[in-house]
């Protein structure tokens, strides 16, 4: 059985404000995820995988230049869901590698990756699954930066829409599948 703990320490160090930050987040997303999967049988999404893909979301960040979350690496911080996944991949994990690949904003899709420059290869970077999207969506309402604080709807929605309409559409169609009681 796999053990998202356990990778994470293949790659970060316990102890360190790194470690902290992705933890206790990826803790509050998957809590979340979980929340969702259980108030929505009718989806029969796959609950172990829901926990364990929302802890391992965010695994890539330390390759990533962020340094208000205690990472140093070289990547753009928008590479983190790219990189995770090449590391779970590595790992013998592909599906958890593609939680990690599509998670980022309410997705990435080509005209997003042109438009912005974004140094990716041709691939499918919007939530496909059910678990895809219920981590995608878990994860909006969670910063690195004020761990354990929930942001409220019209702040996510204000922030999926700053990346343009496309976000925000998707990110209402993730809401209405999901919707919980929030808070």
């Amino acid at each position: 059985m796999m053990n998202p703990i356990s990778i994470i320490n293949k790659y970060y160090t316990e102890g360190t404000n790194q470690y902290h930050i992705l933890v206790e987040h990826s803790r509050d997303v998957a809590d979340m995820a979980l929340r969702i999967v259980d108030n929505h049988p009718e989806l029969q999404a796959d609950r172990l995988f829901v926990e364990e893909a929302a802890m391992l979301h965010d695994i890539g960040i330390f390759l990533t230049e962020a340094e208000t979350i205690a990472c140093f690496g070289k990547e753009p911080y928008i590479l983190h869901g790219y990189m995770g996944a090449n590391i779970l991949r590595k790992e013998g994990y592909p599906r958890h590698a593609l939680v990690c690949e599509r998670h980022t904003g309410s997705g990435l899709t080509q005209e997003d990756i042109a438009a912005r420059q974004i140094a990716l290869p041709p691939g499918i970077y919007t939530p496909q699954s059910i678990e895809e999207k219920i981590v995608c969506y878990a994860d909006k309402f969670f910063s690195k930066t004020k761990l354990h604080r929930q942001k409220k709807l019209e702040d996510v929605r204000r922030s999926m829409l700053s990346y343009g309409a496309d976000s925000l559409r998707r990110f209402d169609e993730m809401h209405a599948l999901f919707k919980i009681p929030l808070g």
